[in-house]
């Protein structure tokens, strides 16, 4: 049995598994997350299988964003409550992906609503700029 044949957004994408559809194209699916923050939440997968980031093509992960920002300029015309919007991509289970294919979150947001990143986001400090240079450097090497 493949990833592909046991993963749920690959049987969205195919329609064998129920969703509530917003867009469909030739690279991309877009569909209501069934366990939202808040309503209006919104998943954008590539239509091929990829676990993560790596598997996803330029023109891919392109379109992913195009679509994603079309969905969150949409919020207000739809009458969605949203104050504001987080795009947000967990690769990997240390980083929070439990759904293993890639999937970009759409996330309406407004005051009180609970959610956000909670853990200390700027615990470690200001890094100096040469450590800032430094990571820099070895990024740009590795755009290769």
């Amino acid at each position: 049995m493949t990833a592909e044949s046991r993963c749920i957004f690959c049987a969205i994408v195919a329609g064998k598994a129920e969703a509530s559809v917003v867009h469909r194209d030739e690279l991309v699916t877009a569909f209501m997350d069934v366990y939202p923050v808040n309503p209006g939440h919104t998943l954008v997968v590539p239509n091929h299988h990829s676990e993560g980031l790596e598997g996803v093509e330029e023109e891919v992960g392109g379109r992913i964003w195009a679509v994603a920002r079309r969905i969150a300029l949409s919020f207000g015309r739809a009458g969605i409550l949203a104050e504001g919007v987080n795009l947000f991509l967990a690769n990997g289970a240390v980083a929070g992906q439990t759904v293993f294919h890639c999937h970009l979150h759409v996330i309406p947001r407004h005051s009180g609503d609970g959610f956000g990143f909670k853990h200390g986001v700027f615990s470690r400090g200001r890094p100096g700029r040469a450590e800032l240079d430094e990571q820099a450097r070895k990024l740009a090497l590795g755009l290769g």
